[in-house]
């Protein structure tokens, strides 16, 4: 089924709107998470910076996880008898990245200013007091990935709410509404796979956590008023 502009998240848009790359998705995510964890253990062995592969092995497993679950909540809700301006405000704002890149100069302005006035940074502490560029490199490419699909949550929540609010839906499509309200709970809930690596971390541990409490309760209340 062909979709029109307006109708998709921007990272399927990317998947798909590359002329003569006809992939699937299936195909489109392993590739993502094959060069991703290539270049996380490639890197690792290269640098010496083993203590890092195992947390970016987990950032590049969430971020696959969460490319999935984006295509899978991007169809469903595509399906659903919505009017127009539902789905116009879920995939025609982009919001969800807006989101993702005032989260992403967060994380970036916590990495290099933030933690380097309290000392040794977390970058120093996974890579050396100096990191190789390309490992840098890899590392903030995979932290976009995860920061956008974090914006993509949030705003998929605040959707749910406007829409449980102010869209009447027919009785078969309640329950559609209600499972996609829950998915979109369980798609932050995957970030806490994180948590272990941000427990010397308490500003970072907090905003991961908080996120995926925030996005439970508004999807819970919007599965409450549907």
């Amino acid at each position: 089924m062909s979709r029109e502009y307006g109708e998709t998240w921007v990272y399927e848009s990317l998947v798909g709107g590359i002329p003569g790359l006809g992939i699937s998705r299936t195909l489109a995510v392993a590739l993502q998470f094959a060069i991703f964890e290539v270049g996380v253990v490639g890197l690792g062995w290269y640098y010496g910076t083993w203590d890092a592969v195992a947390a970016g092995t987990v950032a590049v497993v969430v971020a696959a996880v969460g490319s999935v679950e984006m295509h899978r909540l991007g169809a469903k809700n595509r399906l659903l008898g919505t009017p127009p301006e539902h789905k116009r405000l879920l995939f025609g704002s982009s919001i969800e990245i807006v989101l993702g890149v005032l989260a992403f100069i967060a994380l970036v302005t916590y990495l290099f200013a933030w933690d380097a006035a309290a000392g040794p940074t977390l970058i120093d502490r996974l890579f050396g007091p100096e990191p190789p560029l390309p490992v840098v490199y890899l590392t903030l490419l995979v932290l976009w990935d995860l920061t956008y699909r974090i914006g993509t949550s949030w705003w998929s929540a605040v959707v749910a709410l406007w829409r449980a609010v102010h869209v009447d839906l027919p009785p078969d499509e309640r329950a559609t509404v209600r499972r996609l309200d829950a998915e979109n709970i369980g798609f932050s809930a995957v970030q806490l796979a994180l948590v272990p690596f941000l427990l010397t971390e308490p500003v970072l541990l907090g905003a991961v956590v908080g996120h995926v409490i925030a996005v439970a309760v508004v999807c819970s209340a919007a599965i409450w008023l549907t």
